[in-house]
């Protein structure tokens, strides 16, 4: 609950994403003051750099039940339930509206970026009335313009879109990764190969990296690309059935096409596969030499453009001064870590968490949406809204709704992702199970 001493300030949401969005619909409604911070010129806007792609699940998971109820008094109409929506759809139809709501509009900056959360006037070793005194949220604008904001409470919503993972191996950048994302050889993840970035690829030979659905939606739309275009796919492990997923037991039904579909190029020859194949460095002349080592040894792959599908990870310089309880391995919140860890856990199996699990030692102050997940790949975005609304519960004092939490998510079969926001796949034209499409995704990409 919000002390007296800092109640005379808002809570601070940092990032107007889908989680972040939320988070202020449900302060709204109980009736605590708020201020969104949001890095880009707009709600959603890293979700603009995938507005290609399509999420596998369907409005119905998509749609945060305040921020829902705000939308539908102003004469807001949900979309259809079982239709699977774009990343550009999902900002059009929903969070476009929802930031510009009166309730919620006045409360959002745009083009500010958090760079450091702190406690006003004492830093991380100082206890003393340390719960007492007011955050101090450090912004930056875009012409460079520095600020303090004081809040109450902190909500980092921002997300992983940022911070992609290296290539290179043990978790860091190989040797030449930044030369050749200089050059242009390595593009940014999960490209429109399809649209935008189609000069890029088409007519090229592409290595895509990683073992996730964003790997796999690169994958099955360079395959609709002409034959020229030569697809090598790199990955470490020496087993792809986590990739091609749950097939028809999957209920998240454009998932489970999505692995099928990808199994029967690579079975037919069309993409080439590199397992058990580790990055080691990369080297520029003509074209960009990926090195690496396989079981058979070292082993050198020339193509023209890479593109990267290894996951993100969560930007925590900027919480250096807060006291943080964060799993050593996923560096999401400690009690939250054993639940979403990956080699046990796939998106539907997490259990249903809230305030008390998303605590840290630092009061107030929470971590929520895909950020809450470190750098774990099952996240769904209703596991955020029901996060955000626990949260919200709490700091309004009112215990048992925070602590009653609730989430009903379908079977999801398998279910990993590289994406920076969660588990989803291509834009299906007119059969969702056989047809070919930009990608899809499942997210909580705040900035």
């Amino acid at each position: 609950m919000l002390t007296t001493s800092t109640t005379s300030h808002p809570a601070v949401i940092i990032g107007a994403g889908p989680i972040g969005l939320a988070a202020a619909a449900h302060l709204y409604e109980r009736d605590l003051p708020f201020i969104v911070l949001e890095a880009g010129p707009a709600a959603g806007a890293a979700i603009t750099s995938w507005g290609h792609t399509r999420l596998f699940s369907p409005w119905q998971y998509n749609l945060d039940p305040a921020a829902q109820r705000l939308l539908e008094a102003s004469g807001w109409t949900a979309p259809n339930a079982e239709a699977l929506p774009t990343g550009h759809e999902l900002g059009e139809q929903y969070l476009e509206p929802l930031a510009q709501l009166p309730q919620l509009a006045e409360s959002i900056r745009y083009d500010a970026r958090v760079t450091a959360v702190s406690r006003a006037g004492i830093d991380k070793t100082r206890t003393a009335r340390r719960e007492e005194t007011p955050f101090l949220v450090r912004i930056e604008t875009t012409d460079g313009h520095s600020e303090d904001v004081l809040a109450s409470a902190v909500i980092d919503a921002s997300g992983t879109w940022s911070t992609p993972n290296p290539l290179g191996q043990a978790g860091l950048l190989a040797p030449g990764e930044r030369q050749a994302l200089a050059a242009g050889r390595i593009t940014p993840p999960l490209p429109d190969v399809q649209g935008r970035d189609r000069e890029r690829v088409a007519g090229k030979r592409v290595m895509v990296t990683g073992a996730g659905h964003s790997a796999a939606n690169t994958l099955l739309d360079l395959a609709e690309l002409d034959a020229a275009t030569t697809i090598i796919w790199a990955v470490r492990t020496a087993d792809l059935s986590s990739v091609y997923g749950g097939g028809e037991q999957d209920e998240l039904a454009a998932r489970g096409a999505l692995g099928s579909r990808l199994r029967k190029l690579v079975d037919s020859g069309r993409i080439e596969v590199l397992t058990s194949f580790t990055i080691t460095r990369f080297s520029l002349e003509d074209s960009l030499t990926v090195h690496a080592v396989t079981p058979d040894g070292e082993r050198e792959v020339s193509v023209d453009v890479l593109v990267p599908a290894t996951g993100f990870r969560p930007e925590l310089g900027m919480l250096s001064e807060l006291r943080l309880d964060l799993d050593p391995a996923v560096e999401a919140p400690a009690q939250l870590g054993p639940l979403i860890d990956p080699e046990f856990h796939s998106c539907g199996s997490v259990e249903p968490h809230g305030e008390r699990v998303l605590s840290h030692p630092e009061k107030n102050f929470y971590i929520v949406g895909m950020k809450s997940y470190g750098r774990a790949p099952t996240f769904l975005m209703a596991t955020g809204y029901e996060q955000v609304r626990s949260i919200a519960a709490a700091l309004a004092g009112d215990r048992e709704a925070a602590d009653a939490v609730h989430l009903e998510l379908p079977e999801t079969g398998v279910c990993t992702t590289d994406l920076g926001g969660s588990c989803d796949a291509p834009a299906p034209a007119d059969d969702v199970c056989c047809s070919s499409s930009p990608q899809m995704i499942e997210l909580s990409v705040g900035r």
